[in-house]
């Protein structure tokens, strides 16, 4: 057989888009991050037609090089969380206007075999509107985000993805010395709000993009 790891993650991704759909979220799949970004722009944003997008912070989607060609499109008005150039005081309230766009796009920390989004946030803004707020949400899913249940999700969150992103924002915490969690009460603490998302209500809201890449912590 050729590609047989591709063809083994097809299987997986397969097996989950069915366990998702089940849940009442919309699905799609993608081969690679080209191809994520085609179904974005190609299948997703023509049936929204939004007005106004906005991002919460997501190394898969800046992968899939959604974050510049939105950023940059004509007809949309965007609210961009990503740019550190802007004060503290101006990025918190583009944050809460975010939670009213009509298109908001992110990642996942993890998923269940279930068809379970598992996310952990330091500010909460993600969670926030993954939970409620824009009127639809966009949810780029590599295959790496895959784990058997919410036990295991928590501790690859816990123990994994924070320690790795702690490290990436220079963030001051024990983890980022460990590369474990400490249950720390840090200043720089990032993990402060968990969202377990069983199911997308209404059905159709969060619709997932599963790629069959190792993408994102």
């Amino acid at each position: 057989m050729e590609e047989p790891i591709q063809n083994y993650w097809e299987k997986r991704l397969g097996d989950l888009k069915r366990a998702l759909e089940k849940n009442n979220f919309e699905v799609f799949m993608a081969r690679d991050t080209d191809e994520a970004r085609a179904v974005v722009e190609n299948d997703i944003l023509p049936g929204i037609r939004p007005k106004t997008l906005s991002w919460g912070g997501s190394m898969t989607f800046v992968a899939t090089g959604l974050y510049h060609s939105l950023r940059e499109a004509p007809g949309y008005e965007v609210i961009d969380t990503f740019d550190r150039r802007i004060p503290r005081e101006e990025m918190m309230e583009r944050r809460r206007r975010a939670l009213l766009v009509d298109l908001f796009l992110t990642g996942t920390n993890a998923v269940t075999e279930a068809g379970h989004l598992v996310n952990l946030d330091m500010q909460g803004n993600r969670v926030a509107a993954i939970t409620h707020g824009p009127r639809h949400v966009v949810v780029l899913v590599g295959r790496n985000k895959l784990v058997k249940n919410l036990e295991e999700a928590m501790y690859r969150i816990k123990n994994y993805a924070a320690p790795v992103n702690t490290m990436r924002l220079d963030m001051k915490t024990p983890c980022a010395e460990t590369g474990r969690c400490q249950d720390c009460s840090a200043p720089d603490r990032i993990c402060n709000s968990w969202v377990i998302t069983e199911k997308s209500w209404p059905k159709g809201r969060t619709r997932i993009v599963l790629i069959n890449q190792d993408l994102g912590f």
